[in-house]
């Protein structure tokens, strides 16, 4: 194949991490990579590989078009807009159109599970983008509906491992979580692939824990006791904003929590195998390679 395949976002964590499967795991040329970033410094080390590296600015939908230019096969993905709420569905209306313009053949969009009617605030976002790319005159795209990270534990763990007590409002539902690593792998093969028309994964880790058996894995492992306290969405909201989160912030965190409890991350599915051939990196697996993180080492 001798596609061009370019990477949205290239300078965040899951960005990184395709970028990496492509070079590496899939052995695709430098030649073929194109990574867009809004700060090109800050993929001079892929740069140096021989990615092509450009600029490109989800608000600016000419230099969008300009730096989709060329490009056969593209993963779109999804922009970090927490404090600023319907930005994220106008900036990716905006790379759809541009993707059309510059005559892409296939756009991957990094989604979230069953977004429909979901409790998450920001799942119209991601339902609007799956409506605007079957909306589109693309020839093909692929929507990952992926689970949430485990390295997400890293945000609240630390701090409920020194205290002991992990609050949640999740009432017992269950989180199908994955490692990054494991989405950045999956999107990177079907970047790199050759699937055509339209298509929808949802990407699952191996297993649905809930809190308690996430808390009782954890304590296993690092030999610290976590209690998982049960609260309201809406004293989980508060105890977030007393401790510093803006309240749009800790609403939108506090809406996992009321997905989960409505059982919305508990679908576990085999689609990441269907993708890769390979299973997906286990909780316990994870968790003993990545205890400083939860600790709030590296």
């Amino acid at each position: 194949m001798s596609d061009t395949l370019l990477v949205t976002g290239a300078s965040g964590h899951l960005g990184r991490r395709v970028l990496d499967h492509l070079l590496g795991t899939l052995a695709v040329p430098a030649a073929r990579i194109v990574a867009t970033t809004r700060k090109p410094a800050a993929l001079a080390d892929y740069a140096a590989k021989g990615v092509t590296v450009r600029a490109a600015d989800f608000e600016n939908a000419a230099a969008l078009e300009q730096a989709f230019a060329g490009v056969d096969r593209l993963l779109l993905i999804s922009t970090d807009t927490l404090d600023r709420p319907g930005a994220r569905l106008a900036q990716h209306k905006a790379a759809v159109a541009a993707a059309e313009t510059a005559g892409v053949r296939h756009v991957v969009y990094t989604s979230m599970p069953r977004p429909e009617n979901s409790p998450i605030l920001f799942a119209p976002d991601h339902l609007g983008t799956e409506a605007a790319l079957a909306a589109s005159r693309l020839p093909g795209f692929t929507v990952l509906r992926n689970h949430w990270y485990f390295e997400n534990l890293a945000h609240a763990l630390p701090a409920a491992l020194a205290s002991g007590h992990w609050y949640s409002a999740a009432a017992g539902g269950g989180y199908a979580d994955i490692a990054r690593d494991d989405l950045a792998r999956a999107a990177a093969t079907v970047l790199a692939g050759s699937e055509t028309g339209r298509h929808t994964y949802t990407l699952s880790g191996t297993e649905a824990l809930t809190r308690d058996e996430i808390a009782a894995k954890v304590t296993a492992a690092l030999g610290k006791p976590l209690a998982v306290v049960p609260v309201t969405v809406d004293a989980l909201i508060q105890g977030m904003v007393v401790h510093g989160v803006p309240e749009p912030i800790a609403r939108v965190f506090a809406s996992f929590d009321a997905a989960a409890a409505a059982g919305r991350f508990a679908h576990v599915t085999d689609d990441y195998f269907k993708i890769t051939g390979r299973r997906p990196q286990s909780f316990d697996a994870w968790l003993a390679a990545n205890e400083a993180m939860l600790t709030g080492g590296h």
